[in-house]
């Protein structure tokens, strides 16, 4: 999982950031979580594979989790995984050469906001928990547009924090309380005050609906998860 934008700098939300917690990061996403992310990655996997299904970019891939879940549904799809932490990759790199995957996910070094691969690479991207970082959101969605060919998806989980609903007070006292102290023990309280403060900060799902849409994206739609604790953003290239 992955302040105002204004307030991000290389010990926050960065590479660098990450580099720093990445030993830990798999263990941290489970206990903060309660264990549903990887539900929720599943999910996420299902929405991108109901279009053409060859080769897909794992954007922010992390330690690779959702890279992996998508080569693994069928054996000809190919996996391009992006991250700017040289430490995830590094421990992405290892789960995928233990499950016999190196042929099919491939690991780059690289900027959400900046993609280098060329138009209509890809017959979609996903983005789990990373877009929170990107310091310009919109850029970076008119990059994932720009690589997905016309047809593919861009699917994109993220967390943010319920402003309305029966659980919402519950979700808020876990975002804000349970999250930055899990964090400040499993990690460090300064990158895990830091995922507080940014699920806080991310906008409602309407106006981020509204975001890929003048991104270039079009029939977009939001699926809430966990009484709104996450979101799943389809849109169609």
């Amino acid at each position: 999982m992955h302040l105002n934008q204004t307030r991000i700098n290389d010990a926050d939300g960065s590479g660098t950031m990450f580099d720093r917690i990445a030993g830990r990061y798999d263990l941290l996403n489970r206990i903060i979580s309660l264990g549903v992310d990887q539900r929720w990655r599943r999910r996420a996997v299902d929405l991108l594979l109901q279009g053409p299904s060859r080769r897909f970019m794992d954007l922010a891939t992390g330690t690779s989790d959702l890279a992996i879940q998508v080569a693994r549904r069928r054996p000809a799809i190919e996996v391009d995984g992006v991250d700017p932490s040289a430490g995830m990759l590094e421990i992405g790199r290892g789960k995928v050469a233990a499950l016999g995957l190196s042929d099919r996910v491939r690991l780059h070094l690289g900027d959400a906001q900046a993609l280098e691969f060329d138009d209509d690479t890809f017959d979609g991207v996903i983005m789990g928990f990373g877009i929170r970082n990107v310091p310009d959101r919109a850029l970076a969605l008119a990059e994932m547009r720009r690589v997905t060919r016309p047809g593919g998806r861009v699917v994109i989980l993220e967390l943010a924090e319920p402003r309305s609903g029966a659980m919402a007070p519950l979700a808020r006292f876990h975002i804000h309380t349970v999250v930055p102290r899990i964090g400040s023990l499993v990690a460090g309280g300064e990158e895990y005050a830091y995922l507080q403060a940014s699920i806080a900060d991310f906008p409602p799902p309407d106006r981020f609906v509204t975001l890929m849409e003048e991104a270039g994206l079009h029939e977009v739609r939001a699926e809430s998860l966990m009484f709104g604790v996450a979101t799943i953003f389809v849109g169609m290239a």
